[in-house]
């Protein structure tokens, strides 16, 4: 059936990818799902792009009816534009997609076939990978409790926040996965109220792989369903602004979850710590972004 007469009750997934001056890698992202043969949409949310991509993208697939643009004229953040999207969804799965992940109709397919067989998945990831295919750390976490989030920090292998062994080519049940790649069933992110809004880039996806466990339910990585991660233009032409909100998404994620929050003097030792690395960090990123121009 043409996408134009088809019914959004026949759809089986709804797709979401936030972009915010994402670049060429915006148009890859795009066209990757939409040369799919499911039936699907794909809602793209335009967080106050200046680089002209989304509007070209409208107009290349002017007469497709499973893409739907979203237009914001201020920058909403990750998780408050991607609720935004979700409350126009209408398929029953829901998959967040970062604006420069290539993930093509095979892998859309082995992840819903997944979605459908464990009744106790709440949210499934994929293992985002770089241009030569290795594997990011990030693809597969841990919760970022002080000890881990300092073990990162102090380079301790095996024992940080990324869970540093070969991922098996099998689905495992984990405690987080990347936010590149996030499926889950539609009610699900409902019964969550989507993504905290008190994030506003960085750390939410911690946060909502901790409430769907807190649910009871499963964080599975799909170890057999590899993508191709571009790793954010955003993120290179910002660097300091970027760098801020993580700093406080880890903020916001310790106050909430980690158990030594309730401790004052710890609390106050964190929030120096975090604050402190984001101020240190500053001169090298402005550095390599001079470099780069």
């Amino acid at each position: 059936m043409p996408a134009s007469q088809r019914s959004p009750f026949s759809l089986v997934l709804s797709v979401i990818v936030v972009s915010a001056d994402s670049g060429p890698a915006l148009r890859e992202c795009v066209r990757c799902v939409l040369s799919s043969s499911l039936p699907l949409e794909l809602i793209l949310v335009d967080n106050a792009s200046r680089d002209g991509v989304p509007p070209a993208i409208e107009r290349a697939y002017a007469h497709d009816a499973r893409l739907t643009v979203i237009y914001s004229h201020k920058n909403l953040g990750f998780g408050p534009a991607v609720n935004l999207a979700a409350r126009q969804a209408h398929a029953p799965a829901l998959l967040v997609l970062n604006p420069d992940c290539e993930l093509h109709d095979e892998e859309l397919r082995r992840l819903l076939a997944l979605l459908a067989d464990r009744p106790k998945a709440g949210l499934i990831g994929a293992v985002v990978c770089d241009a030569g295919g290795r594997p990011d750390p990030a693809s597969w976490r841990r919760d970022p409790l002080l000890q881990r989030s300092l073990a990162s920090l102090l380079g301790r292998p095996g024992e940080g926040v990324n869970v540093e062994q070969e991922i098996p080519h099998e689905t495992i049940e984990v405690e987080a996965v990347s936010g590149a790649v996030m499926l889950l069933p539609s009610a699900m992110f409902q019964r969550l109220g989507g993504f905290d809004e008190g994030y506003f880039l960085h750390c939410e996806d911690l946060d909502l792989c901790r409430r769907v466990r807190d649910l009871g339910y499963q964080v599975l990585l799909a170890g057999d369903v590899r993508v191709h991660h571009g790793r954010g233009s955003s993120s290179r032409h910002r660097p300091v602004f970027v760098s801020r909100y993580k700093h406080r998404g880890m903020w916001r994620w310790f106050r909430l979850h980690d158990p030594a929050a309730r401790k004052p003097l710890v609390a106050a030792a964190v929030w120096l710590g975090i604050w402190t690395h984001f101020l240190l960090q500053i001169p090298g990123q402005l550095s390599r972004l001079l470099l780069r121009r």
